[in-house]
């Protein structure tokens, strides 16, 4: 493990290093990423949506399928795959978790698979993750993370799940003014509001934890969005955080899962090319302004004032989101197939892949450097 005068992070019976690798979908943090974070003593996450793209065999026997069953029995097959790798190249340092979206129509079933292949963590974002205590029962083992933005958001899953005698193991805290990717505020105007801010946000759970009798070192707190310095790190430990998740500069590491265009462009975006848009899950996310969003934001509204419900404009059959703006014709939403533009980003195609991407900057601005190293910049005062 690396040398580090920072506190560690406890899960469990782990002591970690404070640092969390966010989980990124589509197949941008899959096993040799999480695998070699968690080998260096750190957290790794699989991002568990349509890993068969990193596995030709699978791929080939889904490239025409239509099957919504099979499709998912595929990606079931590679989420196991990757679980088990990332755990082997761990060699049992670390801990490796697996991301599931809430939003996702077979959540349930990807984190009872990630369990049952050895992952050591849940993490579950994009809405409230109120059933993960039940989802995970049979696998008491596991560690439970909900990934929230307010502490109006902490106080409903604590007091949903401490009436099931359940406590998470951590809090992931996303500010959705930095974070990339699908955001935590239901409006893009509410991104701004200063109930995200860490500062309030971390004293706002905390008041939380008073109200219900927690004890504060007993649900460690992790916020997320925008960290790239050991000096923020050392700033949100002194505020009572107990590490921090990144997720961007991970992506862009020698180790990152994705094709290395996908780290170019990443790497390469300054804060004009950013941009907040609609997903197709009604939410705000946050990409880089590649040629195809470009182009899609052009033609935006004259989508959204045609949508209607049709199940055949899925363009894999999937039904992957339990709410999808293009399938379900809601004209608020945007109106494309998120995962079909996810897995040209994961494949290099700059001119077709939607390219989720944080705000803040990269450690090491456009070059592509190894995981060690971005961990020691990280958690070393003079690396």
């Amino acid at each position: 493990m690396l040398n580090t005068d920072l506190p560690l992070l406890r899960i469990r019976e782990k002591r970690l290093l404070p640092v969390v690798q966010g989980g990124m979908g589509v197949g941008v943090s899959a096993h040799r990423l999480a695998g070699t974070v968690a080998s260096h003593g750190a957290v790794g996450t699989i991002a568990s949506i349509d890993l068969r793209h990193h596995h030709a065999d699978l791929l080939a026997q889904t490239r025409r399928c239509r099957d919504k069953d099979e499709l998912e029995r595929i990606n079931l097959l590679a989420l196991d795959r990757e679980v088990r790798a990332a755990l082997q190249l761990a060699a049992g340092e670390g801990l490796v978790a697996v991301n599931v979206m809430k939003a996702v129509s077979a959540h349930a079933d990807y984190v009872r698979q990630a369990c049952a292949s050895g992952a050591q963590a849940i993490v579950m974002g994009a809405g409230l993750p109120l059933d993960l205590p039940e989802l995970t029962a049979d696998f008491p083992a596991v560690a439970l993370i909900p990934i929230l933005s307010d502490a109006r958001g902490a106080a409903l899953v604590l007091k949903k799940w401490m009436r099931k005698q359940r406590l998470p193991d951590a809090i992931v805290l996303e500010h959705p003014r930095y974070a990339g990717g699908h955001l935590g505020a239901p409006k893009a105007e509410d991104i701004q509001d200063p109930r995200f801010d860490f500062p309030t946000v971390l004293e706002g759970v905390f008041a939380v934890f008073r109200e219900l009798g927690i004890e504060r070192e007993s649900v460690p707190l992790i916020p997320a969005g925008g960290i790239h310095s050991h000096a923020q790190i050392r700033e949100l430990l002194a505020l009572g955080a107990s590490a921090v998740q990144i997720g961007t500069p991970f992506a862009v590491t020698a180790e990152g899962d994705a094709h290395p265009n996908f780290k170019r462009v990443l790497a390469e975006a300054g804060p004009e090319d950013i941009v907040t848009f609609m997903s197709v899950a009604g939410l705000p996310a946050r990409a880089v302004l590649t040629p195809w969003l470009k182009n899609y934001l052009k033609r935006e509204s004259r989508l959204q004032a045609c949508a209607q419900a049709d199940r055949r404009r899925c363009a894999i059959a999937l039904d992957c989101l339990s709410h999808c703006g293009l399938r379900d014709g809601n004209a608020r939403a945007g109106q494309f197939c998120i995962d079909a533009q996810l897995a040209a980003a994961l494949r290099g195609e700059v001119d077709k892949g939607l390219f989720f991407r944080g705000a803040g900057r990269l450690p090491f601005g456009a070059e592509i450097r190894p995981v060690g190293e971005l961990l020691a910049h990280l958690l070393q005062a003079n690396a």
